[in-house]
């Protein structure tokens, strides 16, 4: 049977963007079928072709888990025969992404309004640090900066530690993601209007967002949440514990499933009627109490047993696992998240599922990422219809690899 077309079918993504929010935010769009035609730097690259280099590939993991599906064009936009090529594209492309800092495309003749002037009925998106207007629009926006100025840093961590970073550049993959549905929301809007538009997408403003609970405790209470480490300040019992042979995690957020916990994980059901405990807000203000003698009771037995207790009780909880257990886990294997890709120069390599399920239109089958310009000629030859003739002249004028 015929597999049908993915969701994105048809569009065109025109990305100038380098290392891992923009990159994100086109990985999303290729995973929907959007065809995704990746503008590099023609000598080196995007930035992450030379980071995290594997020992049995010989290239960047990094670049691999970020540019799946994806076209590559050697292109140099600081010269002019780069800069026609880019308005020749524009006028072929649905989208176009960068994340360059603020005038770094108007200073190379592509900003939007001469983008706009090319095709009225382009999307474009910029990402950026801090927005391409107020004082901070100039500055280099790097996801451990913005973490440190947002105030997600300082939720992050034990509570009488230092302010920690997330593991992983958080703010930088949620700006991605973000960007993936403004571009997502604009071109369903240009159905109706038929007409383009200017999207903007700050990693400021999306750490900003992801303070959620913590900003409205601010907003409405003036209340400066601080860290908890593995706790919450909202529910209480929320944490990381330890049993004799590993750590596990749990989290109940209700007075329903804690009676559930005292009986069948704890086996000790009059905790539920302690005064102290009986109700979230109690157990929040003695949450010191509780958690000692949490701590105490599953110091006493397997983490596997009170794992298949909390499963009886249907209480959230699971092993605290590092990056191999958690991708060796059964979990992974019965949700068959990890599939391969074929990749020029590396034979097969392997990837992570897109997390995105349709019954109608799937997403598609992923190809490895692309080597530095190895879809340049085909760029120019088939999207472009660019003769060899003039392939060579920009070659020879420096534009393309």
């Amino acid at each position: 049977m015929t597999k049908a077309p993915a969701p994105l079918d048809g569009v065109r993504v025109l990305d100038l963007t380098r290392v891992l929010a923009g990159p994100y935010c086109t990985l999303t769009l290729s995973d929907l079928g959007a065809e995704i035609i990746k503008v590099e730097e023609p000598t080196r690259g995007d930035d992450i072709r030379g980071m995290q280099i594997s020992e049995r590939l010989g290239i960047s993991s990094y670049f691999l888990g970020l540019n799946r599906n994806k076209r590559s064009v050697g292109l140099d936009i600081r010269t002019q025969e780069g800069r026609n090529v880019i308005l020749d594209l524009v006028q072929r492309s649905d989208v176009l992404i960068e994340n360059y800092r603020a005038g770094v495309m108007d200073r190379n003749g592509l900003g939007y309004d001469t983008i706009k002037a090319a095709n009225s009925s382009i999307i474009y998106a910029a990402i950026s640090g801090y927005g391409r207007e107020g004082p901070d629009k100039d500055r280099p926006g790097y996801d451990p900066v913005v973490q440190a100025e947002s105030g997600l840093m300082s939720m992050t961590g034990e509570k009488d530690g230092a302010p920690m970073r997330t593991g992983i550049s958080m703010i930088d993959i949620i700006t991605g993601l973000f960007a993936g549905q403004a571009v997502l929301a604009a071109l369903y809007e240009r159905e109706q209007s038929g007409k383009g538009q200017y999207v903007e997408v700050p990693l400021f403003d999306c750490g900003v967002n992801m303070l959620s609970q913590t900003a409205m405790a601010y907003l409405v209470d003036n209340i400066v949440m601080s860290r908890v480490g593995n706790a919450s300040e909202a529910a209480m019992p929320v944490g990381a514990y330890q049993a004799t042979d590993g750590d596990f995690t749990m989290a109940l957020t209700s007075d329903r499933q804690f009676a559930a916990f005292c009986t069948t994980v704890l086996e000790q059901p009059e905790l539920a009627d302690d005064p102290d405990f009986a109700t979230n807000p109690a157990r929040v203000a003695n949450s010191d109490r509780l958690d000692s003698l949490l701590r105490e009771t599953f110091a006493t037995a397997t983490r596997d047993h009170w794992l298949s207790r909390f499963a009886k009780a249907g209480i959230p909880a699971g092993p605290i696992r590092d990056i191999g257990e958690a991708l060796r886990s059964t979990e992974v294997e019965g949700r068959n998240l990890i599939t391969d890709a074929p990749h020029t120069s590396a034979g097969r390599v392997p990837q992570i599922r897109s997390p995105m399920h349709f019954s109608r239109t799937p997403v598609v089958d992923p190809v490895g990422a692309p080597l530095l310009g190895e879809h340049t000629e085909w760029v120019l030859r088939d999207v472009l219809g660019r003769s060899e003739a003039d392939i060579d002249n920009l070659r020879k004028a420096g534009a393309i690899l």
